[in-house]
């Protein structure tokens, strides 16, 4: 009869694997120990999810989920001239390319995180959004194969639904797989991952169209963008592989789904204090004269300082590449140092700075462009904490959602009025466009700054000093705790006897009473029969 239950008399499984297994892993539970014991292909470090090889593994798998995306998303921008010319499209048809990935993002913003942990769930959501930009970008270059800029607008919408929520599920997944281990330096390697896309990008693409030949006319467009298609395929398969071991991991370390943890409330609006909103107004300023710049970057370039076509792709890239490199680094200075706010104005003067040698000198870009990475990666460090440090963690979802959203809205406007600019203006007209956006930023920054000292905030306190407050908070509680738990429940909840209250005044009046009385008690007994 004991057999019945799954085991023979030599301890081995009556029933086979399940069918679904074909690693053919076996997973037996010691008795003394709580970790899974794996045999077959399970045995080996790279098989194992509770081995470090493994994790790191699929922690390449994470960095590459987002790469098709981000090589795919300033495909725009690495094919401007290329794009004006052949759909024959003024820039402020080009620059709403950008317009249309950004407007359903002002939404989705909101419900990526709620797709992910109510609706689909980490591995079918990431796959459903992988697809989206798939198909985005095959629409994307059939509007090129057909001559038609519309068709083209329709791809780059699609391709927004999915990419920004692509995402979010990337994030879902480094926290599943990472929490408590190494999570900070998993981050910092998924954006330089992503940001190696968005280089390349803007590096290859003018080659991969000066290869095909000039037969196919107009179409040549369409079969480049193709290839970022297959980017995106790429990252689909990626996205398939990594959902497998993700619910192989979970059924051998016995965990849940991965969820983002995402609390939104539109509610939380209206507790919103002034700091936060002013750095919702840093956030759409600053970037405002990042992204869409880079997106105008290469026709720039060469009209202005006479780049050839791979120096104005490589130029263009030193943002990206600079944030590959030093976003680490530079974390970890905020990280130590704290001071989010000084930080932040030397990023933004850094940038305004550098558009100043952009637009009125003819010294090289190389230098300024370096200055802009540096910048751009220094802002991303001292701003987003920020908005921690405003509101309570249960609104941190909201805050963060309202951000990206009024984000999105800023560079779709931007990138519309960019590209009138552009057409009616021209670059210099651009470029004061672009240093009125950061000089209101700074002068964002600044408030920001005086409003935090009149209200003794902490967004500008050294690390020290933050580390010193934590402390001081924590031992306030600590003490409330002692006091709460030194009085009594009887003391608290139990009223006092008249008897009770005459004794009480009597032994605080100094008067003494007799060795057998009791002050808690109506009885003249003595404490030894108590006791």
């Amino acid at each position: 009869m004991e057999e019945s239950r799954g085991e023979g008399e030599e301890g081995k499984p009556l029933l086979p694997a399940p069918y679904n297994q074909p690693d053919y892993t076996k997973i037996t539970q010691s008795d003394d120990e709580g970790e899974s014991e794996l045999t077959g292909c399970g045995a080996v470090a790279a098989c194992n999810p509770h081995r470090a090889l493994h994790r790191y593994l699929v922690l390449i798998m994470i960095c590459l989920l987002s790469f098709g995306s981000y090589f795919c998303f300033d495909n725009p921008g690495a094919l401007q001239k290329q794009i004006e010319d052949d759909m024959s499209v003024t820039a402020q048809q080009y620059m709403n390319l950008y317009a249309w990935y950004s407007w359903p993002n002002v939404v989705l913003c909101f419900f990526g995180g709620f797709l992910i942990d109510r609706v689909f769930g980490i591995r079918f959501g990431t796959i459903v959004f992988s697809i989206f930009v798939t198909v985005g970008q095959v629409i994307f270059a059939m509007g090129a194969y057909f001559n038609s800029i519309i068709l083209m607008y329709v791809g780059r919408f699609v391709f927004g639904i999915g990419g920004e929520s692509l995402a979010v599920a990337q994030s879902t997944y480094s926290v599943s797989w990472f929490k408590d281990k190494e999570v900070n330096m998993v981050f910092g390697l998924q954006l330089s991952f992503s940001r190696a896309g968005s280089v390349l990008n803007m590096n290859t693409m003018p080659q991969i169209y000066t290869m095909i030949p000039e037969s196919v006319g107009y179409r040549k467009l369409a079969f480049t963008l193709l290839v970022g298609a297959g980017m995106c395929v790429f990252s689909l398969i990626v996205g398939l592989v990594l959902a497998y071991f993700d619910k192989r991991a979970a059924r051998i370390l016995n965990r849940g789904n991965g969820e983002t943890g995402e609390k939104i409330s539109l509610l939380d609006v209206k507790d919103f204090p002034l700091s936060l909103w002013l750095i919702f107004i840093i956030c759409v300023t600053y970037y405002a004269a990042i992204f869409p710049f880079v997106s105008l970057g290469l026709v720039f370039f060469e009209m202005k300082f006479g780049a050839s076509p791979a120096e104005a792709a490589l130029m263009n890239s030193i943002v990206f590449l600079m944030s590959m490199g030093v976003s680490p680094f530079l974390g970890i200075v905020v990280d130590k140092t704290g001071r989010n706010l000084f930080w932040l104005m030397l990023a933004i003067t850094c940038t305004l700075a550098a558009h100043l040698l952009l637009a009125f000198t003819f010294l090289t870009p190389w230098f300024a462009m370096v200055i802009v990475g540096i910048g751009y990666s220094l802002c991303a460090c001292a701003l987003w904490p920020l908005v921690s440090f405003v509101v309570p963690n249960h609104q941190l979802g909201t805050a963060y959602g309202f951000m990206q959203a009024i984000q999105n809205l800023g560079l779709a406007l931007v990138a519309m009025l960019a590209g009138v600019i552009v057409d009616q203006f021209g670059y210099l007209k651009l470029e004061m466009f672009f240093l009125g956006c950061l000089s209101l930023a700074l002068i964002a920054t600044v408030i920001l700054y005086l409003y935090d000292a009149a209200k003794n905030g902490d967004l500008n306190t050294s690390q020290a000093e933050r580390v010193a407050q934590l402390r001081d908070k924590e031992r306030e509680l600590n003490k409330q705790a002692d006091l709460t738990t030194s009085v009594s429940s009887e003391n608290v909840l139990t009223a006092r006897s008249a008897f009770q209250l005459r004794n009480r005044y009597l032994a605080r009046i100094g008067h003494k009473l007799p060795d057998h009385y009791d002050v808690h008690s109506e009885t003249l007994s003595r404490f030894s029969i108590l006791m």
